[in-house]
Parts: structure tokens; C-alpha cells; sequence
């Protein structure tokens, strides 16, 4: 099955057999929190065959005192033009968890930020592709550099001024992708010197939800029906926000797939709300004392 966002393992192992590169690029973009597991290391050790490694560590703004903004148009240009995507480049992003897909939406979301729209994902990830008894490799393809403009599509990116001022002209319709309790309060720190809390006026809708239990993407119905459950018009602006920007990505992608393509992902999200929003900007839910 392909559509628009997604592609099956089916599918790209046909692709790839059918041997449609250089057009097709496979990037695999798994991530972990630095001091954690090597994603580069597994990488070299197992991966889709012809695939390059997508270093989300590396093609980010390494001076920005947030977790994972956004590169600037000629740093992501030159980083993927340097794994030999051209503009008429299919990109298929993928990632390796145990979810099915956690880090591969964002890179998604990032090439259409930028102007690419002819990028997909791999629907289940690597965990589903291995499952499946299809092929993975330890050897590196080389790929030649191609030339990658970039043109950034504003209308997919809010910041944190974007924010700030809808928090009372309500212009758009806030959800947060993290789960409940990070999103409420009570459960203990994501990370050193962030609490747990969230921007007024957000909705929670856990970016788990989108997944089935097996690492897929729900059917459009399902999905439909979590963001009725919720509230969430998708006829109406929307915009995603998350921890760090990442898996907001995932809710870009589940309303891509209803046929709303214009959602907006707060970059910064709660790690940069939390540094720089005024007090009576941030909710948290009283916590029980003993």
C-alpha cells in the first residue's frame, strides 16, 4: 500500500529490488538522548539495504540552548544534499524503536518544512520490516552528492511569538502530543530542570494513540475519531506541540493523512515554553503532599 505519507515494507523492498535509485533515498533516522545508546554504531551494524544514516544530532541548530530546533535552509540543504538527495529525490524516512515509529516523523515533517513534499514514511519502521523477514545489511552504500534547494514553508512552523499571541486571539487550536501526564503534571521530570505542564488553552492528545499496538499507523478512521474524541476540528488552523518538537510530528502526520496538510509544529515546544514563558503562561496540576 502507498499513499501519500506512507509507504508499506511491501512496497519499498519492491522499490528497492526494482533498483528506482538514485530517485529513491532511504534515510534512517534513529535517535537516542546523548550518553544513551549509539544509533550511528547500529546503524553500521543493521539497516535497510541502500539506506544512508540521517544524523538527527547532527542537523540541528547546535547553538540554540533547546533540545531540537530546526536547522537553518542552508545547513539542512547541504546536509542533504551531502547523502545524495536531489529535489526530484522520493525520501523514505524510517527509524528503528520499539514503538514502531518515534523519531522518523520529524525528519518527515522537516523536509516538508523545507520545501520537500515528495517524502514518505515507512509505515511499522525498522522493528516491523525485520519482523517481516525482510533483508537488512551492515554494509554502507556510498551515495554521490546531488544538489538540494531548499524554500522554507513557513506556514508549517510556529515559534514561540506565535504562541504567546494565540494564547488570546485563539487562532489556531493548540494539541499536545506527549502523554497525560506529562502533559497534566504529575508524573516526575522528562528532563533536568523541566517539569511536567503545559501551554493554556492546549489539548491533550497522546501521539501514542496514532499507533496500533503492533507499530502501525491506525486506520484514517480511527484516527479520525481520536481527534473528534478530543474536539479537534480539522477544518479549523492546527498546530502541534510536544517536549521537544519531536513527536507533535507524529500529529502533523496522522492529520496529513485525513487530508489536512497544513498542520504547524511548535519547534521549541514545552522545553522552550518552560524557559521562557511568563508564570501565569504555564499550567501545572497541583501535586498531593504527604
Amino acid at each position: 500500500m502507498v499513499s501519500r505519507a506512507l509507504v508499506s515494507a511491501g512496497w519499498l523492498s519492491g522499490a528497492l529490488k526494482a533498483k528506482i535509485a538514485p530517485a529513491l533515498r532511504v534515510l534512517d533516522t534513529t535517535w537516542y538522548s546523548p550518553g544513551g545508546k549509539d544509533a550511528r554504531k547500529e546503524f553500521e551494524e543493521r539497516h535497510i539495504p541502500g539506506a544512508s544514516f540521517f544524523d538527527m544530532e547532527q542537523c540541528r541548530d547546535q547553538k540554540s540552548p533547546y533540545e531540537m530546533m530546526l536547522p537553518s535552509e542552508s545547513q539542512f540543504a547541504q546536509y542533504a544534499s551531502e547523502l545524495g538527495i536531489s529535489n526530484d529525490s522520493h525520501v523514505v524516512v524510517y527509524d528503528y524503536d520499539s514503538s514502531g515509529t518515534l523519531y522518523a516523523p520529524r525528519l518527515w515533517w522537516m523536509f516538508r518544512v523545507f520545501g520537500h513534499n515528495n517524502v514518505s514514511l515507512l509505515d511499522g519502521g525498522l522493528m516491523n520490516w525485520m519482523k517481516r523477514g525482510l533483508p537488512v545489511t551492515s554494509e554502507v552504500t556510498p551515495v554521490k552528492p546531488e544538489k538540494f534547494r531548499v524554500t522554507l514553508n513557513r506556514s508549517l512552523l510556529k515559534s514561540f511569538e506565535d504562541i504567546q499571541e494565540n494564547i488570546s486571539s485563539k487562532r489556531f487550536q493548540l494539541v499536545d502530543a506527549r502523554s497525560g501526564a506529562r502533559f497534566r503534571g504529575p508524573e516526575p521530570k522528562p528532563g533536568e530542570g523541566i517539569e511536567p505542564g503545559h501551554i493554556p488553552g492546549s489539548v491533550n492528545l497522546p501521539f501514542s494513540n496514532f499507533l496500533t499496538k503492533d507499530g502501525y499507523e491506525k486506520p484514517a478512521h480511527e484516527i479520525s475519531q481520536l481527534f473528534k474524541e478530543r474536539g479537534i476540528d480539522l477544518t479549523k488552523p492546527l498546530t502541534a506541540t510536544c517536549r521537544r518538537g519531536v513527536t507533535a510530528c507524529h500529529l502533523a502526520l496522522a492529520s496529513f493523512l485525513l487530508g489536512k496538510e497544513d498542520t504547524a509544529v511548535y519547534d521549541g515546544s514545552w522545553s522552550e515554553w518552560f524557559h521562557r514563558a511568563k508564570p501565569e503562561h504555564k499550567v501545572f496540576e497541583k501535586r498531593n503532599r504527604a
